[in-house]
């Protein structure tokens, strides 16, 4: 057990190799937190124990899907009382595969996907014993007639346009399937798009839809001279309310592919997105500083509960065994 409780309402951040985001971040919240009690910094972890106290109000999570400590570290310091952004239980089961499922059924539109087996598995999984629920060869033809070509085949779990293939033909989709390995991979309509919208969305109700050009050098990917138009700014922050209330993402981005004025959703989970201010250029890095400090502030003195909270079965269970005994 610690020995020192450092002060509740303290904020850390969990980061990786981002440069431009941090520390403003943490000035900021520093800054607006004075005389509230509410401080911010860099979290530093070691070796944790299962009974310690809290040492932090609220961790902002930005690298734990790549830092597999970190995740096992902010689940029990959910489960102590730390709120964390994002919800670590849930970001760890998220896949864009039930994502998309979910949007269907919330009226989203989303274009029409399949998930694959996987091409590779570790080697103790023998073919004809561990796989005998797979009905192999796979009907290639009958994919192709859902999702049409040209089609999209993406990892299942992960971002950042790694491992993404664009298929015109059955040839190069099983070219493309073939080197996939131990990655579960869905394959997607190709939404020849219009129109793009990216939206950051901070606490569940601040969206910022910004124009987005994926197909541009990533440096010139924001299109922030030609913001989108009142009305189409309006659909799109309504539909990506939608999603991360659904979801229970404080931070997330929420891409849009508009064809024929329908704005499919092809890219949502994505719980530490982009905030460095040399992509998402000035403008919008302000808005996310101000949105982001003031969601950990409101979480650091208890105004707000996280949406996760009370979703989880365990946490009735802790608060009857700290009730008092009657």
């Amino acid at each position: 057990m610690s020995s020192a409780p450092p002060p509740p309402r303290r904020v850390g951040l969990l980061v990786g190799r981002e440069n431009t985001f941090p520390q403003p971040f943490l000035d900021t919240v520093n800054r607006k937190g004075d005389g509230q009690g509410v401080t911010a910094e860099l979290a530093l972890l070691q070796g944790t124990q299962e009974d310690e106290e809290p040492a932090y109000a609220v961790l902002v999570d930005r690298i734990s899907h790549e830092v597999p400590y970190y995740r096992a570290h902010l689940k029990s310091a959910a489960l102590t009382g730390t709120v964390v952004v994002n919800d670590p239980f849930w970001w760890q089961a998220d896949e864009k595969f039930f994502e998309c499922t979910l949007a269907r059924k919330l009226g989203v539109a989303v274009p029409h996907t399949v998930v694959l087996p996987n091409k590779d598995y570790v080697p103790d999984i023998d073919t004809a014993a561990s796989l005998r629920n797979l009905r192999y060869p796979l009907d290639w033809e009958a994919i192709l007639r859902y999702t049409g070509l040209p089609a999209v085949l993406k990892p299942n779990v992960g971002g950042g346009w790694k491992d993404v293939h664009v298929v015109d033909s059955l040839e190069q989709l099983i070219a493309a399937y073939d080197k996939s390995g131990q990655k579960t991979m869905i394959l997607q309509q190709f939404i020849d798009w219009d129109d793009y919208l990216r939206c950051i969305c901070i606490g569940r109700e601040h969206i910022l839809p910004i124009r987005y050009n994926p197909k541009a050098e990533f440096m010139d990917r924001y299109v922030i001279d030609r913001p989108p138009e009142p009305g189409l700014r309006r659909r799109a922050e309504a539909e990506a309310i939608t999603l991360v209330q659904a979801l229970g993402y404080d931070m997330d981005t929420v891409e849009f592919a508009i064809k024929d004025d329908v704005l499919y959703a092809i890219d949502f989970l994505n719980p530490a997105p982009d905030f460095d201010n040399f992509s998402i250029k000035e403008e919008s890095f302000a808005w996310v500083l101000e949105k982001m400090s003031d969601l950990v502030i409101r979480y650091a003195l208890g105004e707000a509960e996280p949406p996760w909270r009370r979703d989880h079965r365990w946490w009735k269970y802790v608060e009857r065994a700290a009730a008092p005994a009657t």
